[in-house]
């Protein structure tokens, strides 16, 4: 224990080594992670198949009825865990990751890592249609955080950790070291800081080598050799790009049209999993290529094995089957499903290109290659990690043009139409914008109004510089403002601008007053009714007090300590209000639930008599004693819901679900009657 301690104080002795170190014993349990996920996985393939590594031709051959049953059972374990013992490990896992990197400082709970791995074992051992992939970034990530938690290392470092264990995760699982680092840095992180991309490295390294140890040092995918037949050829794997794009977006949207629509089912919730699994074992029944990560269905579409209306009809089943597995609760990635889509996608245009140009074009092998990248890329937003991945599964450069190609112009075809990727559409459903790199819903709710300071520091035009200084003084800012006799803003004077003055004070001090001090024009301001999300737009480019005006007057002043505070308490609320949520389970619109003696937790439905009135005129906790601790509106799109903090001029909109807390009584009361 001793030893144990003094490892946790070795980060302050050694710097920047500390955090090599680290990024070694995550990469090296990442490979480990990576590895005993696939064993979990074929462990359980034996229990729901017979097999511990069936083929499509062995699940062929099983009655009909097991095709159903081993999808339902295991939609029923996996949503039971989910639901049971850790929220976030349902769905793909990246956006998860992502939303604890830039917003909650890296921070993941570490019984994430082993509710993921078996939720998510189960859901693609018994025939869910998802991959290996989200899950294991999800589980090295939660390692990384987990140790740097433990070893107290800072937000900045703890989210570098958090990038280590996704990058493991990755090149653990593909044998792609290079492919784990930028998938971490451009999908996780999104920076490619040295300072971050150094242990990253280190750890995507040491999990290739654990992999390689225990899985032989192959690629994920036995991939025949391909090359460019003639340049006239890169005319279709442009096209071929355009599909990608379009099929690329195609999946985000119906998967989570198809989590909308899960959504809006009141059942509890391990049960809906089973639901949906046994929706995924009927489609299986004729196509059992959508069954589990489907990597012997992609095979035979990089050997041209399969014809193109096949492909074409797998392209179709694989992202129905993908979307009712996620949206039903399943647990599992959608890096592998993409990996398919693109491949079915990218065989069934080579087959029609090479009947067309039979001597100008290479097999459809090649342009199955190429298309699992491109819609990758298209729908990750990603299109560096997505060449670099199919690069280091060939390790065939010439290949890497006509692939280089197909990923930009399906990423640019994607971003045009839509702005969020499949990762970050579900944080956008949320509030959090991960480009911003903050929850937008939490600052935009928050008038200035309700935030700002009244006692600022004001001065006149015609003040000399001995009451500007003496001003300055009396205040704790860093800023005088100065005004007209109506109270107008003229200009602002800070502390810098008088620090060269005052060393002559005494020569100047006649000769100087405000007006001449003063500048004008160069200094953001804020109306009293504007958001602190306006502030805060200021106050990436502005560091001093923010004057707050209305009808042209100065009424306050914004400090970025108050708004930084503001946000952190707001964050905070949010947090505690989505756990206590998370909690209450689906069925929990009409229980309420018990949480200290004579309270109650519960959803409630917003009363027809609350639309179109604010929280304020309502007066709830007055008249109900009843408190309104998170809102679920319709989201903007009419597709999902986003969670609102309530705020005292929130006006209530027909469909919101308020989660209140008060006594059962009055909750019962607030429920039956709507006050």
């Amino acid at each position: 224990m001793a030893r144990l301690m003094a490892l946790r104080t070795w980060r302050f002795q050694t710097g920047h080594f500390s955090m090599l170190f680290a990024a070694m014993v995550i990469g090296v349990g990442g490979g480990f992670a990576a590895v005993g996920f696939r064993l979990l996985i074929q462990g359980m393939n034996g229990v729901f198949w017979g097999a511990e590594n069936p083929t499509l031709d062995f699940i062929r051959d099983l009655p009909w009825w097991w095709k159903i049953a081993a999808p339902t059972v295991g939609g029923l374990i996996a949503g039971f865990l989910v639901y049971k013992f850790a929220p976030e490990a349902k769905g793909h896992g990246v956006p998860e990751v992502m939303e604890a990197v830039a917003i909650r400082g890296g921070r993941i709970r570490p019984r994430v890592v082993l509710v993921k791995m078996f939720a998510s074992g189960v859901s693609i051992a018994s025939g869910g249609s998802v991959g290996r992939e989200g899950p294991i970034v999800q589980i090295g990530s939660a390692m990384g955080s987990t140790l740097g938690q433990w070893l107290g290392i800072d937000r900045r470092g703890l989210r570098t950790l958090v990038g280590c264990g996704a990058a493991a995760g990755i090149a653990g699982t593909f044998n792609a070291p290079v492919a784990g680092a930028l998938f971490a840095v451009e999908i996780i992180l999104g920076n490619f800081g040295v300072a971050m991309f150094s242990p990253i490295v280190v750890a995507s390294v040491m999990a290739t080598v654990v992999s390689h140890y225990f899985l032989g040092d192959v690629p994920a995918f036995v991939v025949p050799a391909y090359s460019l037949v003639s340049a006239q050829e890169l005319v279709a794997y442009a096209g071929l790009g355009l599909a990608a794009g379009f099929t690329g977006l195609a999946f985000v949207r119906i998967l989570y049209a198809s989590e909308d629509l899960f959504d809006r089912i009141r059942v509890y919730p391990p049960l809906l999993a089973a639901g949906g699994f046994a929706l995924v074992g009927v489609i299986g029944l004729w196509l059992p290529q959508v069954f589990g990560v489907g990597y012997e269905a992609i095979e035979d579409a990089l050997r041209g094995d399969l014809v193109w209306h096949v492909m074409l009809l797998l392209v179709v089943a694989k992202i129905l089957a993908v979307s009712i597995t996620i949206g039903a609760g399943g647990s599992g990635g959608i890096f592998a499903p993409s990996l398919f889509i693109g491949a079915m996608l990218g065989g069934a245009v080579g087959a029609l290109v090479h009947t067309i140009w039979p001597d100008a074009t290479g097999t459809p092998g090649a342009y199955a290659l190429v298309g699992m990248g491109a819609v990758v890329a298209a729908g990750t937003h990603a299109p560096i990690t997505a060449i670099l991945i199919i690069f280091e599964l060939t390790g065939d450069y010439a290949i890497i043009l006509p692939l280089m190609i197909a990923c930009i112009i399906g990423t640019v075809l994607a971003t045009r139409l839509q702005k969020a990727s499949i990762y970050t559409e579900k944080l956008l459903r949320r509030g959090i914008d991960i480009a911003g790199g903050r929850d937008v819903n939490v600052l935009n709710e928050i008038s200035v109004r309700d935030t700002m300071r009244t006692d600022m520091a004001t001065v006149s035009l015609g003040d000399n510089l001995s009451a500007i200084l003496a001003r300055l003084i009396d205040h704790a800012g860093s800023s005088l403002f100065v005004t007209d006799e109506n109270d107008r803003l003229q200009g602002v004077i800070t502390a810098d601008m008088l620090r060269p003055i005052m060393q002559d004070a005494s020569a100047l001090e006649g000769l100087l007053i405000a007006q001449d001090i003063m500048i004008h024009g160069k200094m953001p301001t804020v109306e009293a009714h504007h958001s602190l999300a306006d502030v805060m737009r200021h106050l990436g480019a502005y560091r001093g007090e923010v004057p707050v005006l209305e009808d042209n007057r100065l009424v306050g002043v914004m400090w970025p300590e108050d708004v930084i505070e503001r946000y952190n308490t707001e964050i905070f609320k949010r947090d505690t209000a989505r756990s206590m949520a998370s909690s209450l389970g689906a069925d929990s619109r009409t229980e309420s639930i018990p949480m200290l003696e004579g309270s109650a937790l519960a959803e409630v439905a917003a009363p027809a008599s609350f639309v179109g009135r604010t929280l304020a005129e309502l007066d709830i906790r007055r008249r109900l004693d009843v408190s309104v601790l998170l809102i679920k509106q319709e989201g903007a799109d009419g597709r999902g819901r986003v969670e609102a903090t309530p705020a005292a001029d929130y006006v209530f909109r027909a469909g919101d679900i308020m989660l209140v807390m008060g006594s059962r009584e009055t909750v019962d009361l607030l429920r039956r009657r709507g006050v």
